[in-house]
């Protein structure tokens, strides 16, 4: 189901809009459409504090290398089996980032390669969004065959932070399924780093049936 985004205030889209404009002119990376600066006004809920996440935002991709990272076949191939941005979409259009927890452990990774390679699965999915109708991901977990140790607690904070700081409010829903009851421990620790929105989003799905509301089972990938 759709969430029901919080409104912006028109005004406060004026002037965050005159004030890129100010920018856009010295430096053309600065722009960003309506629907970007309304998910900023939506997460830092004033123009300042948008206008100044917006900037912070724009200078770590240049110096991230943002747009490159699709060129990076190496890193791409090294870890496709830890995430993939599906070719379908959920119920409501939205693009989906499927990430298989099995293949996850942080004995077998580096961290600033995976981080890397999360950044170009969020740029993916992203560039997937039909803006005009709904401009937020869904993200899914499948936890089947999960063990405690494949819990990789940094690479969540890095999703967190990621999420939070330079694609706020990209996040629509993010979906748990196949969790152990184990992982009630882990989620108690997950949960502790997430803001009450952010939380909200996270739905647990115990069975097909139940995820049949988001998403049709069938596409989800049976090859990582």
């Amino acid at each position: 189901m759709a969430e029901e985004l919080k409104p912006v205030k028109e005004d406060d889209l004026k002037q965050l809009k005159e004030r890129m404009n100010l920018i856009a002119s010295a430096d053309p990376a600065q722009y960003h459409n309506d629907f970007s600066l309304r998910r900023y006004l939506r997460a830092f809920q004033t123009v300042d504090n948008a206008f100044q996440a917006i900037i912070k935002t724009n200078k770590w991709r240049v110096e991230y290398g943002v747009a490159d990272l699709g060129d990076n076949k190496e890193l791409i191939e090294k870890y496709s089996n830890k995430a993939r941005v599906l070719r379908h979409r959920d119920m409501i259009g939205r693009p989906i980032v499927y990430i298989p927890a099995k293949n996850h452990s942080s004995s077998d990774r580096n961290i600033d390669e995976l981080t890397r390679f999360i950044v170009y699965c969020l740029e993916d999915a992203s560039k997937k969004c039909f803006e005009e109708v709904i401009d937020n991901l869904c993200i899914v977990f499948d936890l089947s065959n999960f063990t405690l140790s494949c819990m990789d607690y940094q690479v969540l904070k890095n999703l967190i932070w990621l999420l939070s700081r330079h694609y706020p409010e990209r996040l629509g829903v993010c979906l748990i399924i196949n969790a152990p009851a184990f992982f009630s421990g882990c989620w108690a620790v997950i949960k502790g780093w997430l803001d009450e929105n952010t939380s909200k989003k996270v739905t647990f799905v115990s069975s097909e049936m139940d995820l049949c509301q988001y998403l049709i089972p069938d596409i989800l990938p049976t090859d990582m």
